[in-house]
C-alpha cells in the first residue's frame, strides 16, 4: 500500500522562506507533502506524454520502487497507468473528458505548433507551457504532438532574459537593457515600459513593444534576441490605456508599424496567381487581369527612409514573377537589389 495522502494543506509557500522568521519557526514541507506533489506531477506527466519507468525515475529523481508505489496509489485513486499502444514499456494515463471539440482542438494544436517553431530551442518555459496546453487536447493527437516537441534548432534566447521580460510585463515594472541594432552601435541604457509581446508573422521571432522613456520617449519595437543585460527595476509604471496593439500593428507586415504607411503596387505573373489567391496576406488587395496576371496592392509600414523593410524580402522572394510598379522609390530600390545580385553572381 502506498503512503497516506496529506489530510491538511501545507503551510503557505511564503512562510517557508520568510526572512523575519527564526530558524525554529520556519515551516518545511513534510515527506507526505513532497509525495503528494510528486503524485500530482506524475499524473500530469503521464496524461501529457507516455514514459517508461526509467524515464520517470530520472524525471523525479527517485528509485523504481518509489515510482511503482506512486503508480499503484494513482491507480487506487482512479488514474490507472496503462501500457501505451505500440510501445508496451511506456505508460500513460488516459485523461478524463475533453475540453475542446474537434475544430477547437485543431486550433489549439496549431497554436502549440506555432509556439514550437518560434520558441527558443530547448527553453524549459516554452516546453512546460506547451505540455500544459496540450493536456486539453484529445488523446489521439496529444501524444503525437508532444513527441514532436524536440530541439528545433532555433536560435537560443537565454531563459533568464525571457524571465525578466515576462516579469517586467506581468508586474508592470520598468525594464532596463542595452540593444544591438543591425550594423549600428549598441544603444545603452534603454528603459522600457512593456506594453505588448508580439510574434512576427515573417520570422516567428518574439518582439517586445512598449514606451521607451529614456532615449526617445516613444513607443518602440525591440527584437528580444538583440536585447542585452536586462534588468527589471523596482520602479513600476501604469500601462497606457490608450495603447491599442491592433491599431499599432494595423499597417505592420510583420511587427513594425508606421505613422506613415505606404501602399506598394505589384504585378504578379499568371504562374504566381494561384499562390496569391490562396490568401493569408495582411493588408492586401488583388485584381485578376484577363491574361491571368494579378495586380496587388500591399499596405505596409515604412521606416524613416520611406521603405517598407518588412515587405521587401517578401517581394524579392518572388523573383521574376513579381514586378514592383509603385511608388517610384520602392521600385528603384527593388530594381537595385536585383541588379546588384546579378552583378555579383552572374557569370
Amino acid at each position: 500500500m502506498g503512503d497516506p495522502l496529506p489530510t491538511q494543506p501545507p503551510p503557505k509557500s511564503e512562510d517557508w522562506a520568510d526572512p523575519n522568521l527564526t530558524p525554529q519557526r520556519v515551516h518545511r514541507p513534510s515527506k507526505v507533502w513532497h509525495r503528494a506533489k510528486r503524485l500530482a506531477d506524475l499524473l500530469a506527466r503521464l496524461e501529457t506524454s507516455p514514459m517508461t519507468k526509467g524515464e520517470l525515475c530520472a524525471q523525479f529523481e527517485v528509485g523504481v520502487r518509489t515510482i511503482e508505489r506512486d503508480l499503484q496509489t494513482l491507480g487506487q485513486m482512479g488514474h490507472a497507468a496503462l501500457p501505451h499502444p505500440g510501445h508496451e514499456k511506456r505508460l500513460y494515463i488516459p485523461k478524463r473528458g475533453g475540453a475542446f471539440n474537434a475544430p477547437e482542438a485543431l486550433a489549439a494544436y496549431t497554436a502549440i505548433r506555432l509556439a514550437y517553431h518560434h520558441s527558443p530551442s530547448g527553453n524549459r518555459h516554452y516546453r512546460h507551457a506547451m505540455e500544459q496546453i496540450s493536456r486539453v487536447l484529445p488523446e489521439s493527437i496529444r501524444y503525437t504532438l508532444n513527441a514532436s516537441v524536440v530541439d528545433n534548432g532555433a536560435a537560443q534566447v537565454q531563459e533568464r532574459e525571457l524571465e525578466k521580460v515576462a516579469q517586467a510585463w506581468v508586474d508592470s515594472r520598468v525594464l532596463r537593457f542595452d540593444y544591438q541594432p543591425p550594423s549600428k552601435p549598441v544603444e545603452r541604457g534603454n528603459e522600457l515600459c512593456v506594453y505588448f509581446i508580439e510574434i512576427s508573422r515573417t520570422n516567428l521571432a518574439p518582439y517586445v513593444i512598449g514606451l521607451e522613456r529614456r532615449k526617445r520617449g516613444q513607443v518602440r519595437t525591440f527584437k528580444l534576441s538583440r536585447m542585452q543585460h536586462l534588468e527589471v527595476l523596482r520602479e513600476g509604471f501604469e500601462p497606457d490605456p490608450a495603447f491599442d496593439p491592433k491599431e499599432f500593428l494595423s499597417d505592420a507586415w510583420g511587427v513594425v508599424g508606421s505613422a506613415a504607411p505606404i501602399t506598394v503596387t505589384v504585378r504578379f505573373t499568371p504562374d504566381a496567381a494561384y499562390r496569391l489567391l490562396e490568401g493569408g496576406y495582411p493588408n492586401a488587395s488583388f485584381r485578376t487581369e484577363p491574361d491571368g496576371s494579378i495586380y496587388a496592392e500591399f499596405r505596409a509600414g515604412a521606416d524613416k527612409t520611406g521603405l517598407p523593410r518588412e515587405l521587401l524580402p517578401f517581394l524579392l522572394g518572388w523573383g521574376p514573377r513579381a514586378e514592383v510598379l509603385a511608388p517610384a522609390h520602392v521600385r528603384e530600390y527593388w530594381l537595385g537589389e536585383l541588379r546588384e545580385a546579378l552583378r555579383r553572381y552572374d557569370r
